[in-house]
């Protein structure tokens, strides 16, 4: 495998996660150790490597790429790299900048049901043959769930052939990967979405989930070189804009053919809160669902009092189906025979404890907590599963049961309660700024997601847990049509998504949900694939405009078949022409008109969002749409970076994303602590719409410490509008 260590352009974030303060400082490396850069050039980078491995031997050119973007990756000694900045064809050195990984834990509180990530797997295949390559933190690939699956990978940390998760003595220890790789493949006592997916993890997160954009992009160009089919990034940052450098690299690699499915954020439930790489045109971006669950209580009716029970993690189902006694556990268990046996949490392993209520006879077994509140627990164990369900209680309940006990024997029956399928509140909502697209494309189950950690099993929660879901799925129609495009499987996925509803015939919002919840089997089965179905016509300023969509539709049976449109109904300021009827030859595709007239007078300032009705036969498909007259309430400007320049002692490098034209653009520093005005900071004259970067000198930023940053745009309307931020100056 190429050996690649990679610095580019890109804020790349491990989702989900928060960004770390601003700084200027950078760390010192030590005058005897090597470091890496990439440089950005103008040209053909193999004629620039051969330049430099003439001119500069005391340099070591570790890779050339030209798949994302072109430059050349070098290894040196401090001093000889800051020399190389004087040349001619190079374009860039970029600064790097640091992340922290931050993960959910399931709220303990909320007595729920773990998702199994195979639940969602009705079809006959597993994915065998399919290449997927994961971004992550590493893999455990001695996980028992995944060893047999797992082929290959790289360490774009420690540049190695060994991107082994994070272990205990060489940091934070991490697991993050090791759970989206089950998600997507585990193939033991839990089983992923494709079991018979083939591994290959790319390690570009490093000690306690810190990383940078070098090796996330390496990570993405190295999966690209081996021939990924699909490439899984939990992945992303605060910038809601397209054309972020993050988002174009994920375009160029969906470009060259490899399906990119990305995790829409963890900042929901706020619009605009997508981030860039899932901002990306190309990406499969996905957002979270929480799934139905069927959530066991005890329940005693006379003191109409319910507990819920939080079944542990290697216990059979909870399906008792009558009430049975309780019996407060004991050394002996001498009555514990036909009963639910009721035990405090202690020193004692959890099996040990169900072990030995089962020996005695119990139907089931409660352990309540030593501690206020939930909690979660597993009764795994090497020398055999229990055949009694095991749960865990709140110690307030498991007292409540013990005093109720004292008075007469107490019999709990078990009820059910379900919960309905729905959006997850952390899921991060879309639209992008700029182009206006909708994203997520799509939703997965994301909350209380049980797989593989290192060492054993865990629920985690995230956009990062939903994104793995779509990634198993397109495994299984890669299987299953070996001979389709990535274009076509996508389509097809998107297709026959299935939008939720909120509430009776009102579904949640297209920027919400993308075409809706993933069904594996019918995208698989499906007659027809709509290519692009999310239909953005972007923003409308002018009083009458008419936008026009070239919608692709494809027949994939071998006869005939006939579409036809449902007109929206009538509403003021709009206007629909759409195609009523039209038929599709076996196996044809065609392309659709689909105009929609704005009278923007008419109707309010804004994002307006909608479906639209295609029916064929039997089938109902529902098309997102979008458009924003005027205005909306986006962010106009986010991702302020600043930074020391690389190999530089005075110079430093500042950048902002802006989402639409201002005129100008002020920062000022305030006191963190009395808010006092500090200083004006930075002004740029007549900014851009995307990045804005350049140079400050050291002379320039003033005394060090820490300031909140006040981010002022003057607007083309003459408004004003601030965003704050944070900077630290050493």
């Amino acid at each position: 495998m190429q050996r690649i260590l990679f610095l580019i352009i890109l804020a790349a974030l491990f989702l989900p996660i928060t960004t770390t303060a601003t700084s200027v400082t950078e760390e010192t490396e030590k005058p005897d150790e090597k470091v890496s850069i990439i440089i950005e050039v103008e040209g053909d980078p193999t004629k620039h490597k051969e330049y430099l491995e003439a001119y500069y031997p005391y340099v070591d050119v570790v890779a050339t790429y030209d798949k994302l973007f072109n430059g050349i990756a070098l290894q040196g000694d401090p001093g000889d790299l800051a020399r190389m900045d004087s040349l001619d064809f190079i374009k860039a050195i970029h600064p790097i900048t640091k992340y922290e990984a931050i993960y959910q834990t399931p709220d303990a509180t909320e007595t729920t049901n773990s998702v199994i990530p195979a639940s969602i797997n009705n079809t006959k295949y597993r994915g065998e043959g399919v290449k997927v390559g994961i971004i992550d933190t590493g893999v455990d690939y001695n996980h028992p769930d995944l060893a047999t699956n797992y082929v290959d990978g790289y360490d774009l940390v420690d540049l190695d052939d060994d991107p082994m998760e994070t272990t205990r003595s060489q940091g934070m220890p991490t697991l993050h990967g090791t759970h989206v790789a089950g998600i997507i493949a585990a193939d033991g006592k839990i089983k992923g979405v494709a079991p018979d997916a083939d591994i290959y993890a790319y390690r570009a997160l490093g000690p306690g989930g810190m990383g940078t954009s070098v090796q996330v992009i390496a990570a993405l160009e190295q999966a690209v070189e081996d021939d990924m089919d699909v490439i899984n990034l939990s992945l992303g940052n605060s910038v809601n804009g397209p054309d972020y450098p993050t988002s174009i690299a994920v375009n160029r690699a969906v470009e060259l053919g490899v399906a990119v499915v990305i995790a829409n954020g963890n900042s929901g439930p706020n619009n605009w809160t997508v981030g860039s790489p899932a901002t990306a045109k190309g990406a499969l971006s996905v957002g979270a669902s929480t799934m139905p669950q069927k959530i066991p209580y005890l329940y005693d009716q006379l003191e109409d009092v319910a507990i819920g029970l939080t079944t542990m993690l290697g216990s059979p189902a909870w399906n008792l189906e009558k009430d049975y006694p309780i019996v407060v556990g004991t050394d002996r268990l001498d009555d514990a025979r036909g009963k639910i046996v009721l035990v405090q949490r202690g020193k004692i392993p959890f099996y040990e404890k169900a072990k030995k209520a089962e020996d005695a006879g119990a139907v089931a077994v409660l352990i309540y907590n030593n501690k206020d509140g939930y909690f979660q627990g597993s009764v795994e164990n090497g020398q055999g599963p229990l055949t009694i369900p095991v749960a865990a209680i709140p110690k307030e309940a498991g007292e409540w049961i013990i005093e109720q006990s004292k008075e007469e024997k107490l019999y709990l029956e078990t009820i059910f309660k379900k919960t309905t399928e729905g959006i997850a509140g952390f899921s991060s909502r879309g639209p992008v700024t700029v182009n206006w697209d909708i994203k997520p494309d799509v939703i997965a189950p994301g909350a209380n997601i049980l797989s593989t950690v290192p060492g054993g099993y865990k629920e985690l929660q995230g956009t990062s847990m939903a994104a793995p879901h779509v990634t198993g799925a397109i495994a299984l129609l890669k299987e299953a049509h070996p001979d389709w495009s990535v274009e076509k499987i996508i389509g097809a996925l998107k297709t026959a998504a299935q939008p939720i509803e909120k509430e009776q015939g009102n579904y949640y919002e297209p920027i919400v949900q993308g075409m809706g919840q993933i069904q594996p089997k019918q995208a698989v089965n499906t007659d027809t694939i709509i290519y692009e179905p999310l239909l953005s016509f972007g923003k409308i300023d002018d009083y009458k405009e008419t936008n026009k969509i070239a919608l692709t539709i494809e027949n994939t049976t071998n006869h005939e078949q006939s579409y036809s449109f449902e007109i929206p109904k009538k509403e003021k300021g709009l206007s629909w022409n759409l195609p009523q009827t039209f038929t599709l030859e076996k196996n044809e595709k065609k392309t659709i008109p689909v105009e929609l007239s704005v009278v923007t007078q008419q109707i309010k300032k804004g994002i307006h969002e909608g479906w639209l009705t295609l029916k064929q036969d039997k089938e109902v498909f529902h098309l997102p749409y979008l458009f924003v007259s005027k205005q909306a309430d986006n962010p106009k400007a986010m991702g302020f970076q600043f930074s020391l320049k690389p190999f530089s002692k005075d110079t430093y490098l500042y950048q902002l994303y802006l989402t639409e034209k201002v005129k100008r653009v002020e920062v000022n520093l305030y006191n963190p602590d009395t808010l006092l005005y500090e200083r004006k900071f930075l002004e740029i004259e007549d900014p851009k719409v995307g990045m804005n970067e350049g140079n400050m000198k050291k002379k320039d930023i003033g005394k060090p410490g820490n300031y909140k940053a006040l981010i002022t745009l003057e607007l083309e309307n003459g408004t004003y509008e601030s965003y704050e931020s944070e900077i630290h100056i050493e």
